[in-house]
Parts: C-alpha cells; sequence; structure tokens
C-alpha cells in the first residue's frame, strides 16, 4: 500500500521564481489499485510523481510504501521498487545495446546475489524470449538487434517490460501513451493494463485523455494547484461520462481549463 501524507514542495523558495508545485497532498493507494490522475499543465502531476519516485526531496509530510518510511529515501534506492514510464519513448532504454542487452541489465540488477558484469544464461534467455513473446510485437524474433531501430510503440512496449521485468511494488505512468500514434497507443495501453492486473502491481497514471481517466482503472484523481480537488471512485465513477468529467475538472481547474490541452476522446 502506499500512503502519501500532507506532502508540499516548493521549488525556488525565496526567489522571484518560487513556485508550490504541491500543497499538502494526502492520499492511500491500495495493492492492485490502478488510478488514473488528470489536471491542467503545471497542476503538479508530474512533481507528485517525482517526489514519490525520489526524484527530488519534499519539504514537509511522509512517503511510505508498504509501510516502509521512504520519504529519506534516495531515488536509485526507490528505484528497486517503484518503475516509472515517461512521455518519451527514447527514455527508458539504452538504444545503442541489443533488445536481449538491455533485457540482461534489467534482469541482472534485481536479481539478488548478482552484479552488473555477471552473465545470463539459457534459462534467461528463455524467458527474456517468453515475456517479449507476450507483447505480441515480435520482438522475440529480433533480440539481437539495437533498439534504436523499434518504432517509438515497441520501444515504450519494451520500456513497459523492462520496468516491470521484476514486479515493482508501485509503477507510475507520465502520460506514456501520449507520444504514440493511436494503434500503438490502443496496443500499449492494452498491455499495460494486462501486465499490472497480472502482477497485482499498483498503478498511478497521468494523462490527459479524459476518456482514458474514465476507461482504465478504478478511481481518478483531479488535481489544481499543487492539490488534489477530487477522488472519484465507485459509483461515482462508474456512472460518468466525459462531459460530466470535464464539467468537473472545469469547476476544479476554473480558468486553468481554458489554457489546456485536455483531449476529450
Amino acid at each position: 500500500m502506499l500512503e502519501v501524507r500532507n506532502i508540499s514542495k516548493t521549488f525556488l523558495p525565496g526567489t522571484v521564481n518560487e513556485r508550490k508545485a504541491l500543497d499538502r497532498i494526502s492520499f492511500e493507494l491500495q495493492d492492485g489499485e490502478f488510478v488514473t490522475l488528470i489536471g491542467s499543465n503545471g497542476a503538479g502531476k508530474s512533481t507528485l510523481l517525482g517526489a514519490i519516485a525520489g526524484q527530488f526531496p519534499v519539504d514537509c509530510g511522509r512517503i511510505r510504501l508498504d509501510g516502509e518510511d521512504i520519504t529519506a529515501l534516495p531515488e536509485h534506492r526507490r528505484s528497486r521498487f517503484i518503475g516509472r514510464l515517461f512521455q518519451d519513448p527514447l527514455s527508458g532504454t539504452s538504444p545503442g545495446l541489443t533488445i536481449e542487452e538491455n533485457l540482461a541489465l534489467v534482469y541482472l540488477q534485481g536479481k539478488q546475489g548478482k552484479g552488473h558484469f555477471s552473465r545470463i544464461g539459457g534459462e534467461d534467455i528463455k524467458l527474456f524470449r517468453e515475456r517479449l513473446s507476450g507483447l505480441g510485437m515480435g520482438l522475440e524474433d529480433r533480440m539481437k538487434q539495437p533498439v534504436g531501430l523499434l518504432s517509438g510503440g515497441q520501444r515504450q512496449a519494451l520500456t513497459l517490460l523492462l520496468a516491470t521485468l521484476h514486479p515493482p511494488k508501485l509503477l507510475m505512468l507520465d502520460e506514456h501513451t501520449a507520444a504514440l500514434d493511436p494503434g500503438s497507443a490502443d496496443r500499449v495501453m492494452r498491455l499495460t493494463q494486462d501486465i499490472a492486473k497480472s502482477g497485482g502491481i499498483t498503478c498511478l497514471m497521468v494523462t490527459h485523455n479524459m476518456q482514458q481517466a474514465l476507461d482504465v482503472g478504478s478511481r481518478t484523481f483531479i488535481m489544481t494547484g499543487g492539490r488534489i480537488a477530487a477522488d472519484i471512485s465507485g459509483k461515482e465513477r462508474e456512472g460518468l461520462t466525459v462531459e460530466g468529467l470535464t464539467e468537473m475538472f472545469r469547476a476544479a481547474a476554473g480558468s486553468e481549463f481554458a489554457n489546456d490541452r485536455m483531449l476529450l476522446y
């Protein structure tokens, strides 16, 4: 379970560029819960994910994962049990290495008792092929090819596999399908849901697509001004339309809504 308690973050305090990005945010995510997160540009969505990932220290508050206080834990140590995908398909892989080499690096880093220079064996290769086959993109037959030759959709699917090769306790998705063509975006989104469900992985996903915010998962947060303005779940969310969510967002965001790039369908 993820517990976020009263966290705040102000960047460049005491300067003319001071900006309060997170303002006393609190929530809990249960094991296996999938939450979508919407909000205006600058509402604090990516900053919230960064705070949970340990990208920067919070000014106050506590973050706990499975009962362990990780508030002061460095980012590289949190990355062992927190996976993260970004909008840019190029950010999650090493383009000069082969598919197999990318998988091997992540696999060995997550294996207890093995270091960066350990070798992988036949059983490991077999596992890689099985997991790649599950993506349905034929990448299991291209394991010796450099990742830089893959399309954006293939690369993002591989990044998703890398982030979940050793199932994380928490997977955070920052508009991870927004830069893909519609067909690739749908495929990667289906893969995301399948992997999260089969692995019982807790997910927090930022999206600007209002329909996606309702279709995916079972809970939706609306963020504005560094706060969670609405937490929608249960019957309220089940009966909510895109128009209804848009009105809720408009009421929460106010003037911010006019300058935002929301996709309704």
